[in-house]
């Protein structure tokens, strides 16, 4: 793959190992409908929009689905925030990255407010421009990977030749595509290899040792 300028990563799974926190998040919020899920359901909820997850796995309704995300929301920031930790290697990684003038930007599905705390709270803000650190909104909408990345995108300015999309779902992969973009997959994240292939990225790697000889040569 040739040199690119300016790298977009995803979040959760990505940069950081945020699978506890959700998944507790997730549970706790379940829990008030009555309901449980298996760990193999609860990782699927990381990735996607959450108003897709609860409708796609147990058919809530747009009602259930706005309570669900509240009470999801009100564990997450007492608990589930917290349990949140950098992937070894991405802090010296990022660091690499800005001192070879790379320009770095976040697109991810969760909420930007969430998505700039998550930043500050692993001590990696410094290497996002906060422009370029783009989410969701808190009220559900640009929660579609595609239009996150479009909006990073038109932030930039120009063409994509010189960009490239990492993350660890299919949603990473169909948004840079949607968006004419080269993607890396990672599998050190959420996403298990049968779903990074059957998606045809740019480029898979299995470590973060080889994103950096990828990404710096």
């Amino acid at each position: 793959m040739k040199d690119r300028n300016c790298i977009l990563f995803d979040l959760d799974g990505t940069l950081s190992d945020s699978g506890e926190g959700i998944m507790n998040s997730v549970r706790y919020a379940l829990g008030h409908f009555g309901l449980e899920a298996d760990s193999r359901v609860l990782r699927t909820f990381i990735g996607p929009p959450l108003k897709d997850s609860f409708r796609n796995h147990f058919g809530f309704n747009d009602e259930q689905i706005n309570e669900a995300i509240r009470i999801y929301r009100q564990f997450y920031d007492e608990h589930g925030f917290f349990q949140n930790r950098l992937y070894p290697g991405i802090l010296e990684l990022l660091g690499d990255l800005a001192q070879a003038g790379k320009t770095l930007a976040v697109a991810t599905t969760k909420a930007e407010y969430y998505a700039h705390k998550t930043l500050e709270y692993l001590g990696i803000d410094r290497f996002f421009p906060k422009e370029l650190v783009v989410g969701a909104y808190l009220d559900g909408t640009r929660s579609n990977k595609a239009e996150v990345i479009a909006t990073v995108l038109e932030r930039l300015g120009g063409g994509t030749a010189e960009k490239v999309m990492v993350g660890d779902r299919k949603f990473d992969i169909l948004g840079a595509k949607a968006n004419g973009l080269d993607v890396i997959a990672v599998t050190y994240g959420f996403g298990d290899r049968e779903e990074i292939e059957a998606h045809k990225p740019t480029v898979i790697v299995d470590s973060i040792d080889e994103l950096r000889k990828l990404l710096l040569g």
